[in-house]
């Protein structure tokens, strides 16, 4: 009895482990020719669930995602090569569909903003710390005024 209760442990985490990798493409979704069922697979693990966000179309139950694998699938059989596929999709949900988009301008400005605006923020910081030093010590006081001061606390 005790062999079975530890190997529980291991056998609960080989399950977790396995099932993480488990793609949410259903069975009638698969394509008969296997050639393309293979490109529509690797299209699909280039695109973004737009529900779950972090997980490619393959990966995702979500409805938006099977909807995605669908018309993507359909767009092979229709004969569109798969930079017409990648367009067509990006064309009809913009490029945050795309996991790893292309960069460009707007993508590095996207980017690099944040970055831009902290180094400029710091710049601000240095600068007004620097204006605010105090000036020269100019405390000193005349003879005539120690004197005056000297009479005021010995009364």
């Amino acid at each position: 009895m005790r062999a079975r209760f530890s190997l529980a442990p291991l056998v609960l985490l080989l399950a977790l482990f396995f099932a993480g990798s488990a793609l949410a493409v259903k069975p009638d979704e698969v394509l008969q020719d296997p050639v393309l069922e293979a490109r529509a697979r690797a299209l699909s693990e280039g695109l973004r669930c737009m529900v779950c966000q972090n997980q490619s179309i393959d990966e995702s139950d979500a409805d938006l995602a099977r909807d995605l694998r669908i018309l993507l699938r359909q767009r092979l059989v229709a004969g569109d090569t798969d930079q017409q596929v990648m367009d067509y999709i990006v064309s009809r949900y913009g490029e945050f569909v795309l996991l790893k988009p292309p960069f460009s301008l707007r993508n590095a400005l996207l980017w690099g903003t944040p970055v831009l605006l902290l180094l400029a923020g710091g710049l601000f910081i240095l600068l007004s710390a620097r204006s605010r030093r105090p000036a020269a010590d100019d405390s000193t006081l005349s003879a005539e005024e120690q004197t005056a001061l000297e009479k005021i606390l010995h009364n």
